[in-house]
């Protein structure tokens, strides 16, 4: 069996105790706290940007159109491919180096931690990212062709990412190639 405890209170609570009293309460102070806390969870939470290059015209020079989210490219066209080889990822719109082939390069206006693309070459294809001063941070490498109804081990539209603190620059580069871009997204803190 349970025994049943009952607590009870010989006063009833009155608003004018000073423990209830609203005037005691520094609405100010948890004002200025809540902020500190947003204003913290805006600075932490890193803010991801995708471009949008279906709106771009075939054989567009592709240079300050993205300046405002926060970056400019180099050699660099849109395309849309005739060669079912460079299958698009979604839309028709593809990013491609131009016109010096096999090279692009995309510059920072403020360091970023993250870049991500979908690529498809018809050789072996480096990422690198490098720093404020053109120092290689981190590269990552597409270790062969993979091009779309070839024999492959890779996916067309493979997506390759570079990581690191205060990336100002990438570039892409396929030594005696052509490739495309697709997907292109870059992370800054927020």
């Amino acid at each position: 069996m349970f025994k049943r405890t009952y607590l009870q209170s010989d006063q009833q609570p009155k608003f004018e105790d000073q423990k209830l009293m609203l005037d005691n309460f520094d609405i100010q102070d948890i004002h200025s706290q809540m902020h500190r806390v947003v204003d913290t969870e805006k600075v932490a939470r890193p803010k991801s940007i995708e471009l949008n290059i279906e709106d771009l015209k075939c054989f567009e020079v592709v240079k300050h159109q993205y300046q405002k989210l926060g970056v400019v490219f180099d050699n660099c066209i849109a395309i849309q491919p005739s060669n079912p080889a460079f299958a698009t990822n979604s839309g028709s719109m593809v990013l491609m180096g131009a016109p010096k082939s096999g090279y692009l390069e995309a510059t920072f206006l403020q360091p970023v931690q993250l870049v991500s693309a979908l690529v498809t070459s018809s050789q072996r294809l480096a990422l690198s990212a490098y720093n404020c001063d053109r120092q290689l941070l981190t590269q990552t490498i597409l270790p062969g062709a993979n091009l779309a109804n070839s024999d492959s081990a890779l996916p067309p539209n493979t997506r390759l990412s570079v990581k690191a603190d205060e990336i100002y620059s990438i570039t892409f580069c396929a030594f005696d190639g052509q490739f495309t871009i697709d997907g292109f997204s870059f992370c800054i803190s927020g």
